[in-house]
């Protein structure tokens, strides 16, 4: 609960959702006519993408970009919660003496050394079991497509799913990959500004809650 600054290290390379293709060959009209029906496209804003990321991208890129958004977008849920209880229960819990006090944004500064020698070592094989999932071997990329991913690789799907919540009719799942995608979305707005916030006034997030009130 604690670990929560540690999360945000990962959220600003976050990549953005995307918007329909002006121009008027075949290939694009077909490459704008899938990601429309990409998981995350929704009213009112449809296909948005305001930096034309999209109209420089190939396929492989794509798929890349919305494997980042979707683990980004997860990792800034894990911080979200991490920001709200980690202050939350400071000075009550039974970590480390209940001795972690402050905004956030301090607690990584005040935990052992041990701790984060700890969580580098399971973010690093949590990283190696989805480089290994979702991207080709290195040996077997073909020069200048570095960082591509597996023909068969669905993004974010890394075979996890102990409490098995994944629906097994289509049209459930699409719309379960559109609640996790516009969930981590604004979680990474919220994070972002979380972090900008108590960097601004050295508060933390639930002291401000508790100052509205």
């Amino acid at each position: 609960m604690k670990t929560a600054a540690a999360a945000t290290l990962a959220l600003m390379g976050s990549a953005a959702a995307f918007q329909p293709f002006t121009t008027k060959s075949s290939s694009t009209i077909s490459k704008a006519a899938m990601v429309e029906e990409l998981p995350g496209v929704i009213a009112p804003t449809g296909f948005w993408d305001p930096l034309g990321l999209a109209a420089k991208a190939d396929d492989a890129t794509l798929k890349r970009y919305r494997e980042a958004e979707i683990t980004h977008g997860r990792v800034a849920m894990l911080a979200t919660v991490g920001f709200l209880v980690g202050e939350k229960v400071e000075g009550s819990s039974f970590l480390w003496d209940a001795s972690i006090k402050g905004p956030a944004i301090t607690h990584f500064l005040q935990v052992p050394h041990e701790f984060w020698a700890f969580l580098v070592v399971i973010i690093g094989a949590i990283e190696i079991r989805r480089a290994q999932t979702a991207f080709v071997p290195p040996e077997e990329v073909p020069v200048g497509q570095a960082g591509l991913m597996r023909e068969n690789y669905t993004p974010g799907d890394l075979g996890w799913d102990p409490l098995n919540l994944k629906p097994t009719d289509a049209d459930e799942l699409q719309e379960m990959k559109t609640k996790e995608l516009q969930h981590g979305r604004l979680a990474m707005l919220a994070a972002a500004g979380f972090l900008a916030q108590e960097a601004v006034d050295g508060q933390g997030i639930m002291e401000h809650l508790s100052n509205m009130s």
